[in-house]
Protein backbone atom coordinates (compact mmCIF):
# COMPACT_ATOMS: atom_id res chain seq x y z
CA UNK A 1 0.00 0.00 0.00
CA UNK A 2 1.35 3.30 -1.30
CA UNK A 3 1.23 5.92 2.02
CA UNK A 4 -0.98 8.81 0.78
CA UNK A 5 -0.61 10.54 4.41
CA UNK A 6 -1.60 13.83 4.67
CA UNK A 7 -2.12 14.41 0.82
CA UNK A 8 -5.21 15.51 -0.58
CA UNK A 9 -6.58 13.46 -3.62
CA UNK A 10 -9.02 14.66 -5.98
CA UNK A 11 -11.12 12.23 -8.17
CA UNK A 12 -13.42 12.86 -10.69
CA UNK A 13 -16.30 10.03 -11.52
CA UNK A 14 -14.93 9.13 -7.91
CA UNK A 15 -18.82 8.22 -6.93
CA UNK A 16 -18.42 4.79 -8.99
CA UNK A 17 -16.49 2.97 -10.97
CA UNK A 18 -12.90 2.81 -11.42
CA UNK A 19 -13.22 6.26 -9.61
CA UNK A 20 -14.57 4.87 -6.77
CA UNK A 21 -12.42 2.54 -6.66
CA UNK A 22 -9.45 4.68 -6.80
CA UNK A 23 -10.91 7.10 -4.21
CA UNK A 24 -11.19 3.95 -1.54
CA UNK A 25 -7.11 2.95 -2.60
CA UNK A 26 -6.23 6.13 -1.78
CA UNK A 27 -7.99 6.77 1.49
CA UNK A 28 -7.33 3.50 2.47
CA UNK A 29 -3.62 4.99 2.20
CA UNK A 30 -4.35 7.79 4.43
CA UNK A 31 -5.86 10.64 1.51
CA UNK A 32 -8.48 13.02 1.75
CA UNK A 33 -10.66 12.51 -0.92
CA UNK A 34 -12.42 15.11 -2.52
CA UNK A 35 -14.70 12.96 -4.50
CA UNK A 36 -15.90 15.51 -8.14
CA UNK A 37 -18.85 14.08 -9.44
CA UNK A 38 -21.94 15.16 -11.25
CA UNK A 39 -24.46 12.88 -9.31
CA UNK A 40 -24.42 14.85 -6.25
CA UNK A 41 -25.94 12.90 -4.39
CA UNK A 42 -24.30 9.83 -4.94
CA UNK A 43 -21.03 11.83 -4.29
CA UNK A 44 -22.12 12.60 -1.00
CA UNK A 45 -22.78 8.98 -0.26
CA UNK A 46 -19.48 7.96 -1.37
CA UNK A 47 -17.53 10.80 1.03
CA UNK A 48 -19.29 9.92 4.07
CA UNK A 49 -18.84 6.10 2.82
CA UNK A 50 -14.91 6.62 2.78
CA UNK A 51 -14.79 8.87 5.49
CA UNK A 52 -11.47 10.59 6.85
CA UNK A 53 -12.62 13.72 5.99
CA UNK A 54 -13.51 13.18 2.46
CA UNK A 55 -15.73 15.62 0.83
CA UNK A 56 -18.32 15.77 -2.36
CA UNK A 57 -18.16 18.31 -4.85
CA UNK A 58 -21.04 18.34 -7.46
CA UNK A 59 -19.55 19.52 -10.56
CA UNK A 60 -19.83 18.74 -14.62
CA UNK A 61 -16.44 18.65 -15.72
CA UNK A 62 -17.71 20.26 -19.68
CA UNK A 63 -18.22 23.41 -17.84
CA UNK A 64 -15.59 25.21 -16.74
CA UNK A 65 -17.61 26.98 -14.44
CA UNK A 66 -18.35 24.22 -12.41
CA UNK A 67 -14.68 22.79 -12.57
CA UNK A 68 -13.19 26.26 -11.60
CA UNK A 69 -16.00 26.41 -8.78
CA UNK A 70 -14.86 23.30 -7.64
CA UNK A 71 -11.36 23.80 -7.32
CA UNK A 72 -12.30 26.55 -5.26
CA UNK A 73 -14.15 24.70 -3.09
CA UNK A 74 -11.25 21.86 -2.75
CA UNK A 75 -8.70 24.29 -1.94
CA UNK A 76 -11.16 26.69 0.45
CA UNK A 77 -11.77 22.87 2.75
CA UNK A 78 -8.40 21.11 2.10
CA UNK A 79 -6.22 23.72 1.75
CA UNK A 80 -3.86 21.88 -1.30
CA UNK A 81 -4.12 19.17 -4.12
CA UNK A 82 -1.35 16.73 -4.34
CA UNK A 83 -3.44 13.94 -6.29
CA UNK A 84 -5.84 14.45 -9.26
CA UNK A 85 -7.35 11.25 -11.31
CA UNK A 86 -9.48 12.09 -14.23
CA UNK A 87 -11.84 9.37 -14.29
CA UNK A 88 -15.12 10.98 -15.17
CA UNK A 89 -16.20 9.72 -19.19
CA UNK A 90 -19.21 8.64 -20.70
CA UNK A 91 -19.09 6.24 -23.64
CA UNK A 92 -21.77 7.51 -25.65
CA UNK A 93 -23.69 5.95 -28.47
CA UNK A 94 -22.93 3.25 -30.97
CA UNK A 95 -23.42 3.59 -34.49
CA UNK A 96 -21.66 3.93 -37.67
CA UNK A 97 -20.31 7.53 -38.25
CA UNK A 98 -21.77 8.42 -41.50
CA UNK A 99 -24.86 8.12 -39.04
CA UNK A 100 -23.47 9.39 -35.98
CA UNK A 101 -25.88 12.32 -34.57
CA UNK A 102 -23.38 15.62 -34.53
CA UNK A 103 -24.93 16.89 -31.15
CA UNK A 104 -23.98 13.19 -29.83
CA UNK A 105 -20.01 13.66 -30.83
CA UNK A 106 -19.60 17.27 -29.50
CA UNK A 107 -21.63 15.85 -25.89
CA UNK A 108 -18.74 12.92 -25.98
CA UNK A 109 -16.34 15.07 -26.94
CA UNK A 110 -17.06 17.71 -24.43
CA UNK A 111 -17.06 15.68 -21.76
CA UNK A 112 -14.23 13.00 -22.27
CA UNK A 113 -11.80 15.84 -24.01
CA UNK A 114 -12.47 19.09 -23.07
CA UNK A 115 -13.71 18.12 -19.52
CA UNK A 116 -10.24 16.42 -19.05
CA UNK A 117 -8.75 19.83 -20.07
CA UNK A 118 -10.83 21.85 -17.90
CA UNK A 119 -9.82 19.39 -14.52
CA UNK A 120 -5.95 19.73 -15.75
CA UNK A 121 -5.92 23.21 -16.29
CA UNK A 122 -8.26 23.81 -13.03
CA UNK A 123 -5.74 21.64 -11.00
CA UNK A 124 -1.62 22.31 -12.43
CA UNK A 125 -1.81 25.75 -10.96
CA UNK A 126 -1.80 24.36 -7.58
CA UNK A 127 0.49 21.82 -8.24
CA UNK A 128 2.84 23.78 -9.70
CA UNK A 129 2.44 26.61 -6.57
CA UNK A 130 4.00 23.71 -4.72
CA UNK A 131 6.20 21.92 -6.86
CA UNK A 132 4.66 19.10 -6.23
CA UNK A 133 1.64 16.74 -7.86
CA UNK A 134 0.33 13.75 -9.53
CA UNK A 135 -1.88 13.48 -12.39
CA UNK A 136 -3.41 10.42 -14.31
CA UNK A 137 -5.81 10.72 -17.20
CA UNK A 138 -7.88 7.90 -17.80
CA UNK A 139 -8.04 7.35 -21.06
CA UNK A 140 -8.78 4.12 -23.07
CA UNK A 141 -7.54 1.07 -25.62
CA UNK A 142 -10.22 2.14 -27.94
CA UNK A 143 -7.82 5.89 -28.01
CA UNK A 144 -5.01 3.70 -29.07
CA UNK A 145 -7.04 1.40 -31.77
CA UNK A 146 -10.21 2.39 -32.20
CA UNK A 147 -13.49 0.79 -31.80
CA UNK A 148 -16.22 0.46 -34.73
CA UNK A 149 -19.25 2.39 -34.17
CA UNK A 150 -17.60 4.30 -31.19
CA UNK A 151 -16.03 7.03 -33.32
CA UNK A 152 -16.42 10.08 -30.79
CA UNK A 153 -15.57 8.00 -28.03
CA UNK A 154 -12.07 6.49 -29.60
CA UNK A 155 -11.56 10.04 -30.96
CA UNK A 156 -12.13 11.67 -27.10
CA UNK A 157 -9.78 9.16 -25.50
CA UNK A 158 -7.64 9.43 -28.11
CA UNK A 159 -7.08 13.36 -27.37
CA UNK A 160 -6.84 12.53 -23.91
CA UNK A 161 -3.47 10.83 -24.75
CA UNK A 162 -2.12 13.89 -26.59
CA UNK A 163 -3.58 15.95 -23.72
CA UNK A 164 -1.22 13.54 -21.11
CA UNK A 165 1.94 13.70 -23.34
CA UNK A 166 2.02 17.47 -23.76
CA UNK A 167 1.43 18.29 -20.20
CA UNK A 168 3.56 15.80 -19.15
CA UNK A 169 6.56 17.43 -20.95
CA UNK A 170 5.48 20.90 -20.13
CA UNK A 171 5.79 20.24 -16.64
CA UNK A 172 8.75 17.59 -16.37
CA UNK A 173 11.18 19.93 -14.89
CA UNK A 174 9.10 20.35 -11.74
CA UNK A 175 8.10 17.34 -9.44
CA UNK A 176 4.72 16.74 -11.27
CA UNK A 177 4.19 13.42 -13.19
CA UNK A 178 0.80 13.80 -15.56
CA UNK A 179 0.41 10.16 -16.95
CA UNK A 180 -2.46 8.09 -18.42
CA UNK A 181 -3.65 4.76 -18.64
CA UNK A 182 -5.89 2.76 -21.54
CA UNK A 183 -7.66 0.25 -20.11
CA UNK A 184 -9.76 -2.17 -22.22
CA UNK A 185 -13.59 -2.19 -21.16
CA UNK A 186 -14.59 -2.97 -16.92
CA UNK A 187 -17.99 -4.11 -15.90
CA UNK A 188 -19.31 -0.67 -14.87
CA UNK A 189 -22.37 1.71 -15.45
CA UNK A 190 -20.81 2.50 -18.61
CA UNK A 191 -21.78 -0.73 -20.31
CA UNK A 192 -25.47 0.81 -19.81
CA UNK A 193 -24.76 3.11 -22.36
CA UNK A 194 -23.88 0.09 -24.93
CA UNK A 195 -25.56 -2.39 -27.33
CA UNK A 196 -25.13 -5.74 -26.16
CA UNK A 197 -22.96 -6.87 -29.61
CA UNK A 198 -20.49 -3.57 -28.84
CA UNK A 199 -19.54 -5.12 -25.18
CA UNK A 200 -19.15 -8.51 -27.18
CA UNK A 201 -17.00 -7.19 -29.63
CA UNK A 202 -14.56 -5.45 -26.94
CA UNK A 203 -14.37 -9.23 -25.01
CA UNK A 204 -13.33 -10.88 -27.78
CA UNK A 205 -10.35 -8.46 -28.25
CA UNK A 206 -9.17 -9.11 -24.75
CA UNK A 207 -6.74 -12.10 -25.34
CA UNK A 208 -7.07 -12.69 -21.13
CA UNK A 209 -10.63 -13.56 -22.12
CA UNK A 210 -11.95 -11.15 -19.68
CA UNK A 211 -12.96 -8.00 -18.71
CA UNK A 212 -10.62 -5.83 -16.49
CA UNK A 213 -11.60 -5.42 -12.69
CA UNK A 214 -11.53 -2.26 -10.65
CA UNK A 215 -9.15 -3.35 -8.17
CA UNK A 216 -6.88 -3.79 -11.10
CA UNK A 217 -7.25 -0.42 -12.34
CA UNK A 218 -6.77 1.16 -9.25
CA UNK A 219 -3.44 -0.81 -8.23
CA UNK A 220 -1.86 0.78 -11.28
CA UNK A 221 -3.25 4.47 -11.13
CA UNK A 222 -2.44 4.42 -6.88
CA UNK A 223 0.93 3.78 -8.01
CA UNK A 224 1.43 6.32 -11.04
CA UNK A 225 0.11 8.83 -8.06
CA UNK A 226 2.32 8.17 -5.69
CA UNK A 227 5.89 9.86 -4.15
CA UNK A 228 7.56 6.47 -5.80
CA UNK A 229 6.78 7.30 -9.19
CA UNK A 230 9.03 10.13 -9.48
CA UNK A 231 10.73 10.38 -12.83
CA UNK A 232 7.90 8.96 -15.02
CA UNK A 233 5.75 11.35 -16.80
CA UNK A 234 3.85 11.84 -19.80
CA UNK A 235 3.67 8.23 -20.36
CA UNK A 236 0.92 5.86 -21.78
CA UNK A 237 0.28 2.82 -19.13
CA UNK A 238 -1.91 0.15 -20.13
CA UNK A 239 -4.74 -2.19 -18.61
CA UNK A 240 -5.67 -4.01 -21.60
CA UNK A 241 -5.20 -7.27 -21.08
CA UNK A 242 -2.71 -7.72 -23.84
CA UNK A 243 -5.09 -6.20 -26.60
CA UNK A 244 -2.34 -3.23 -26.86
CA UNK A 245 0.99 -4.20 -26.55
CA UNK A 246 2.31 -0.41 -27.14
Amino acid sequence: MTDFKDQVAIVTGGAQGIGRAVADRLADGGARLAIWDRDAELAAQAAEQIGGGAFACAVDVADWDSVSAAMALTLERAGRVDICVNSAGIAGMNAPLAEYPVEEFCRVTEINLLGTFHVNRAVVPAMVERNYGRIVNIASVAGKEGNPNASAYSASKAGVIGLTKSLGKELAAQDIAVNCVTPAAARTRIFEQMKQEHIDFMLSKIPRGRFLELDEAAAMICWLVGKENSFTTGAIFDLSGGRATY
